[in-house]
């Protein structure tokens, strides 16, 4: 029988971008850098990030803050929508503006994004092989973090929608062996003063 141990799943939303896909804004190398500096005691075997530049440069200024972690590209760790709901799996109130806000994606899109969305389950989630715990650091979007933690929960594959994360916003979640996962910190922001938070978002997002 293999030993398992436990995994803990740092999940971050990439630093405020720029625009045209040109990587950070200085808000949002400043963001990245804090959150270096929270982490930097944490035992990381590996940041893993998604291929855009704004991913990217989050998961080089926060492996600045690090010792010697690996930085591993991955398309799973990307900016894709993990999947999209038939109308009669929503809740009626909802059904309207969620289908809306996803009416712009192809069905290759939509395709290509369960797929990945698959792979994530089946790259960052579980208990791991071996005796020693593992922290592993994913720095993506909006959209995959939500996705994770809505696997954790068990809830229904639709309510991904509707959980927003702020830039350089951290969750945590806790795979131990033999038990159900336990999200252990969920957008924290304190490692950010108050000027640097829910950048990207509305201000009735602002708490």
């Amino acid at each position: 029988m293999t030993d398992t141990a436990t995994r803990y799943l740092y999940l971050v939303r990439h630093g405020e971008a720029a625009t045209e896909e040109s990587g950070l804004t200085e808000k949002g190398r400043r963001q990245a850098v804090l959150l270096g500096q929270r982490l930097r005691e944490i035992p990381f075997t590996a940041v893993h990030h998604g291929p855009l530049p704004r991913a990217e440069q989050t998961a080089r200024l926060i492996g600045d803050q690090l010792q010697n972690v690996p930085l591993r590209v991955s398309e799973v760790a990307g900016d894709y929508v993990p999947y999209v709901p038939l109308r009669n799996e929503l809740p009626t109130e909802f059904a309207d503006p969620f289908l809306r806000f996803l009416s712009g994606t192809t069905e290759e899109e939509q395709e290509h994004g369960a797929t990945l969305a698959r792979q994530a389950l089946e790259m960052f989630t579980g208990a791991v092989n071996g005796e020693e715990d593992r922290h592993e650091l994913v720095v993506t979007h909006n959209f995959l973090v939500a996705w994770l933690v809505r696997d954790a929960m068990h809830a229904p594959y639709w309510r991904w929608l509707g959980l927003n994360h702020g830039n350089a916003a951290l969750t945590v979640i806790r795979y131990a062996p033999a038990r159900p996962a336990s999200v252990l910190v969920l957008n924290s922001m304190r490692h950010l003063p108050p000027e640097l938070r829910w950048t990207g978002f509305s201000p009735d997002d602002h708490v």
